[in-house]
């Protein structure tokens, strides 16, 4: 993958509409009004509009056109070619009447050219041809009126017909911009060295599906919208504009660029940002609408499959953490980006992480969930219980069930552990920020992260809960989690996915 800088010169050779070209469209169709159309057969004759051509190219020469487009059928293009090639030929009424079902003589498509400059005859559709004739054939002014009504509804279904040609083009439109733009994204593409690390080894296609998931916009409206979580990173960069004052600072995993145009109003010198999903291309939209495509470059690519326009970053930012801190193993970009690009005294944000373990003592949502399968409208299905507890569930957690702190237990039974993360900002910085994902504190996207037991634990007051968790990415899917918890002796392996 390469990089491109965003720049609004991507735009200087697009020209745009403007109210003078609406004015020349206007007076075009004005124009219009007032036509010249030359005979299709005499090179003498001259008319004011295509239907009295057409009337007396049937009157005078016995050249019907409508009753030719009826005839073989033609569309459009057929259309233009007998136009031309009548105009070139100056065939006989006879011989275009004698022309057979089968190949026909204008069928070659050396009579798309024109054999007439701005020929009015051209420049109509052939539906309204044919309607117009049929207007024109009517003696009476009675028949006309049914015959009106039906081009009322045939206009009325041409428009619809145009509205959806329209809206399919629009929306080719928009896939000709994102492949424009991946075109300029990815041109002069090369490969970064040898990687390491399950998340590195994935191949493009394995990891589509997680990269595909961040090209949802309601991903980031949540993300975005997560007060906590925005609000301390950006607090953490303003409070500290010193430590970003013309540094070069690397966004890993940008999104929607917001963290790099945090960096940039915080005095970085030059902010390289870093996705591989297709929200990049609305993040150039936005760096642009917000004029600091000087400073920010966007790049799409996996950060361990692309080279940066620099040999080495002062600060690294990521917003890397998923659901019980590790989930997602983005964590192991972060460090690969740290371990290729930082400079040698430089720095890592967020610098500090902690995951946090209590016990939950919730009885009403053990019983919901666990103690639920032991009676099933008078079934008994407890071995569904072997495939839901090793489920790990994320949801926001009533603090008052939360039954314990480091070393102090409630006297309650143990249904749960809930896991949790705190986040620092610390290294460096006069006003250091932090924010936590406890039970109590105020709600993240990242809720917290519970265990089930399959029966409660009986606790007392002071007692002391021995444990022991060890958690390693899944073999089958490098970004998922499994997590083992020996808690008093039992011992469960969940799945986070």
């Amino acid at each position: 993958m390469a990089y491109a800088t965003v720049s609004c010169d991507a735009d200087d050779d697009v020209p745009e509409l403007s109210d003078s070209d609406e004015e020349q469209w206007q007076s075009m169709e004005e124009g219009s009004e007032c036509i010249t159309v030359l005979c299709l057969l005499c090179d003498s004759r001259t008319f004011t509009s295509v239907s009295e051509t057409v009337q007396h190219c049937k009157k005078d020469h016995g050249v019907d056109i409508p009753g030719l487009v009826q005839k073989h059928r033609l569309d459009d293009y057929g259309y233009i070619k007998m136009i031309n090639y009548i105009r070139t030929t100056k065939c006989s009424a006879e011989s275009l009447e004698l022309a057979s079902n089968g190949p026909l003589p204008w069928d070659s498509d050396q009579y798309m050219k024109p054999a007439l400059p701005d020929d009015p005859l051209l420049q109509i559709d052939v539906e309204e041809l044919i309607e117009d004739a049929d207007v024109t054939m009517s003696p009476a002014a009675g028949d006309q009126v049914p015959l009106l009504l039906q081009r009322a509804r045939q206009a009325e279904d041409r428009a619809q017909r145009a509205e959806e040609a329209l809206a399919r083009a629009m929306d080719d439109l928009h896939k000709l911009k994102l492949l424009a733009q991946g075109l300029v994204l990815n041109a002069d593409t090369s490969r970064g060295p040898s990687r390491s690390g399950a998340i590195a080894e994935l191949r493009e296609e394995e990891d589509e599906a997680y990269f595909s998931s961040y090209g949802h916009y309601s991903i980031h409206e949540e993300m975005l919208k997560d007060k906590v979580r925005t609000e301390s990173y950006r607090d953490f960069m303003y409070h500290n504009m010193d430590v970003f004052k013309d540094k070069v600072v690397l966004d890993v995993g940008c999104g929607t660029g917001i963290l790099s145009m945090f960096a940039a109003k915080a005095g970085a010198r030059k902010v390289i940002a870093v996705d591989q999903s297709e929200i990049i291309y609305q993040a150039m939209d936005i760096v642009r609408s917000n004029k600091l495509e000087e400073t920010i470059t966007l790049i799409k690519g996996r950060i361990e499959e692309i080279d940066l326009p620099v040999e080495k970053v002062d600060i690294i930012i990521s917003e890397w953490m998923g659901y019980f801190l590790l989930f997602e193993s983005m964590l192991d970009s972060v460090l690969y980006a740290r371990d290729r690009y930082l400079a040698d005294d430089g720095l890592v944000y967020p610098d500090r992480c902690n995951i946090s373990l209590a016990a939950v003592g919730d009885t009403q949502k053990h019983s919901d969930r666990i103690a639920f399968w032991d009676d099933v409208y008078g079934f008994e299905m407890r071995c569904m219980k072997k495939a839901v507890i090793p489920e790990a569930v994320v949801e926001v957690l009533k603090p008052e069930t939360v039954i314990s702190e480091p070393a102090v237990i409630k006297v309650r039974g143990e249904t749960a552990i809930v896991g949790y993360f705190d986040i620092f900002f610390d290294k460096n910085c006069g006003n250091k920020v932090m924010f936590s994902t406890a039970p109590g504190c105020t709600k993240t996207h990242w809720k917290q992260t519970v265990f089930l037991l399959e029966s409660p634990i009986p606790v007392k007051t002071g007692e002391e809960l021995p444990g022991q968790i060890t958690v390693h990415k899944n073999r089958k899917d490098p970004r998922a989690l499994l997590i083992t918890l020996d808690v008093a002796g039992r011992k469960q392996t969940y799945s986070l996915q």
